[in-house]
């Protein structure tokens, strides 16, 4: 608050018990009032006013308080308060009652886990869906979360289907073996073509094999990966993080309740200081030192609430960083493991071609051996009529 200079006409002495910074003398009015004076800034007609031996702001850095912050701000003018305030509303922002900086300042904030894209470092801000609710960034990763669930269990559907194929194959295959077509095929071909419908056979049995090892050690693995306590644990997750932003909104709402508070008991102070000033009220100097004393109180409560603003900041921005990360290492855990599986089938499927494939060996040995003139042979031992031939008739 400022002041009219002391008048020289006053008698004043000058204070030698207080140790003040250069520039600065104490002053006593004849009503005993202590006056603090820069004398650097005296010519403009400026001095401040500590009413009972109270030092105003502009005295705290030189007085030894380390900083405005730790200030009230019921006890700083009106025009140092405002540009305090511009000053930070021009370095920070608050967006959804999270304080981010500017983007101008952002440059110098590092990355918690520079070239890692960790989950820990891109999922602060909120962002509309395409209905255009609000999603908190943690929703965004446990949606993912629950998708890779879902493709998870569709991954397992998907190899369902691939079993009933195989079983289906093997069982129609096992029929067809067993179909007397061609049963009456003699000689070399008639080997080889027995061994091609018993191949039938071995085949699907093959199959069979392979469509229970496609059960047992991918179908089923994937199914079990993550049982029904995986999104009971995520609800946890979402309902934990989801608390601590609601402790953050009701710490931002009661901010801004002490800031209006606050306006309100320094514009009253300015009106009564204005008033006493130009005589337009009898208003006595103790209802000025009770009105200043509300406007410290109302600083001093605002700044309790910014400190619980920032504790509840503080502890959502820990457990979002850990459980980020812990969402980090699921996600990385789940395609790991399903990278695994995808392997197995692979390998399950090129011991089936290698198996399938060993069941035609034996028809492709008898396919070799397939010799006509032997059949012709074979044949006619077995269905000859005689072998003289007819002559000529004789007279």
């Amino acid at each position: 608050m400022q002041q009219p200079v002391v008048s020289c006409s006053m008698p004043s002495e000058e204070i030698k018990s207080l140790s003040l910074p250069v520039g600065w003398k104490c002053y006593r009015s004849p009503e005993g009032q202590k006056y603090y004076v820069n004398i650097s800034t005296k010519v403009n007609g400026h001095q401040l006013l500590g009413a009972s031996g109270h030092v105003l702001e502009h005295l705290d850095v030189s007085l030894g308080k380390n900083s405005l912050s730790n200030q009230s701000p019921g006890s700083t003018s009106p025009a140092r308060r405002q540009n305090k305030e511009k000053e930070i509303k021009e370095t920070k922002i608050t967006i959804n009652c999270v304080t981010f900086p500017v983007p101008a300042s952002a440059l110098e904030q590092q990355l918690l886990k520079p070239s890692e894209w960790s989950y820990c470092d891109y999922f602060w801000a909120d962002k509309k869906d395409p209905q255009g609710a609000t999603v908190s960034g943690f929703e965004v990763l446990l949606q993912k979360q629950l998708k890779g669930k879902q493709m998870q269990k569709e991954m397992a559907e998907f190899i369902r289907e691939r079993i009933k194929i195989e079983e289906e194959y093997a069982k129609n295959l096992s029929k067809l073996s067993m179909f007397p077509m061609a049963a009456q095929e003699e000689g070399t071909l008639g080997e080889a073509w027995a061994q091609l419908k018993k191949s039938l056979a071995d085949e699907a049995e093959v199959h069979l094999k392979f469509s229970s090892k496609l059960q047992s050690e991918v179908e089923k693995p994937l199914l079990t990966f993550r049982g029904d306590n995986f999104k009971k644990d995520m609800k946890k997750y979402d309902h934990h993080i989801a608390d601590l932003r609601k402790q953050q909104v009701s710490r931002y709402a009661a901010v801004e309740k002490a800031r209006k508070a606050l306006a309100d008991r320094q514009k009253d102070l300015e009106v009564k200081t204005q008033q006493l000033e130009i005589k337009l009220s009898n208003k006595t100097e103790e209802d000025i030192k009770k009105a200043r004393r509300k406007s410290t109180q109302a600083g001093d409560d605002l700044m309790r609430c910014v400190d619980l603003y920032n504790q509840a900041q503080s502890k959502w921005f820990e457990e979002m960083v850990t459980t980020s990360l812990e969402l980090e290492r699921l996600e990385v855990e789940r395609v790991e493991t399903i990278q695994q599986l995808l392997r197995q089938y692979t390998t399950l499927r090129h011991e089936t071609d290698m198996f399938n494939q060993s069941t035609l060996e034996p028809v492709d040995q008898l396919l070799q051996s397939v010799d006509p003139a032997k059949d012709r042979e074979l044949w006619v031992k077995e269905h000859k009529t005689g072998d003289l031939r007819p002559v000529d008739m004789d007279i």
